[in-house]
């Protein structure tokens, strides 16, 4: 044994790989306004009820199509891509985790946003992979010369998480095309509250990546399905690295559940709507209260009040049965992020927010 000041370390202590991990939102068991991790506030397309009270359990002894074929051609269809251009995961964070340990193998650092999403920093670091935060300007928005050096590859999500910004088409391509030597993924999480997605450039730049998720728009964050779309040779090396660590990823009820919620384009859409509508009139109700914010394009606000303490104020929700995001990190730490729930949902927050302002 190794002696360290207080503390008494094993030997084999050394050779464990330590990081720091990511650290999700709560998930309060008792009845609360949740709006702290960007879940949809609607339940999934009705076919996915349907095929869950209809699906034969005795499948559930064999084990589910590795290939995830179903699913496979049903996002093929939806995005008028070909079968071999699709490669399905275990929500979006594992098809991310498997683009960083199939793509970013360089010795040159990984570039992607300071403020963004924080798992990156946690994948860097657990598969040992160098990288460097670009600093967002001043108005948090991404400045796309910062991504013209020499660099190992490049993520960034758009729009930006927890910034809710989306940057045009045309800036995306801009980075693509100055990266055409290493892997560019996009994570588009929010996409479908935003604009146009980076899934039609695919055609054009062999070395581009679109993730996406059916965790916020398809209201199906409890199932875990996240996809990636590009061209037929990255989605074969991200399918080798994916069989040679877990063959049999995506569960049978996932896959059954998952075709029913890309089928019902109708519902979706009604769906994205209905949170764009509350989302701008959110937006209404908190600059009514002195609130200032980003302009979201996504299903959340990225919100700051110049007369109250944003800890105090998370913390005063909390207390109510309110739940809101707060990190309180360098540049960030006056600002919450508040998921757009229901219309009722949101009535009750500014509820209590005038109540707690006095107005």
């Amino acid at each position: 044994m190794i002696r360290m000041g207080k503390e008494i370390m094993r030997a084999f202590e050394k050779n464990i790989r330590k990081v720091e991990p990511y650290v999700p939102g709560e998930q309060p068991q008792n009845k609360v306004i949740k709006l702290n991790t960007n879940e949809n506030p609607y339940p999934p397309a009705p076919g996915v009820a349907r095929a869950l009270r209809e699906m034969d359990t005795d499948r559930f002894r064999l084990y589910p199509d590795p290939a995830c074929t179903p699913l496979v051609e049903a996002l093929s269809e939806f995005y008028h891509v070909n079968r071999d251009q699709v490669f399905v995961g275990v929500g979006s964070d594992d098809v991310l985790s498997m683009c960083f340990l199939t793509f970013f193998n360089s010795e040159k650092p990984v570039l992607f946003p300071d403020i963004t999403y924080s798992f990156y920093k946690v994948w860097a670091e657990l598969y040992r992979i160098p990288y460097e935060c670009q600093k967002l300007d001043e108005d948090f928005r991404i400045v796309k010369e910062d991504y013209y050096k020499e660099n190992g590859g490049v993520i960034f999500p758009n729009p930006n998480a927890p910034t809710a910004i989306y940057e045009e088409l045309e800036v995306v391509e801009d980075i693509i095309k100055a990266n055409r030597d290493v892997i560019v993924i996009v994570d588009e999480a929010y996409i479908d509250f935003a604009g146009r997605s980076a899934v039609e450039l695919i055609g054009q730049y062999d070395n581009l990546i679109v993730v996406q998720t059916f965790s916020k728009a398809r209201s199906m964050a409890g199932m875990r399905i996240g996809y990636a779309v590009s061209n037929p040779a990255l989605i074969r090396y991200l399918n080798d690295v994916k069989y040679s660590f877990n063959s049999y990823t995506m569960n049978q009820a996932s896959l059954v559940c998952g075709v029913e919620a890309v089928r019902d384009k109708s519902y979706f859409e009604e769906g994205i709507r209905k949170i764009i509508k509350t989302r701008e009139w959110a937006k209404g109700e908190f600059s009514k209260l002195g609130f200032r914010f980003l302009d979201s394009s996504a299903n959340f606000i990225f919100a700051t009040h110049p007369e109250y303490d944003a800890k105090e104020l998370f913390e005063a929700l909390k207390a109510a049965g309110i739940y809101v995001r707060y990190w309180g990190s360098e540049r960030i730490e006056q600002y919450m992020r508040i998921t757009v729930g229901t219309r009722e949902e949101m009535e009750a927050l500014f509820a209590f927010l005038r109540k707690y302002m006095g107005k």
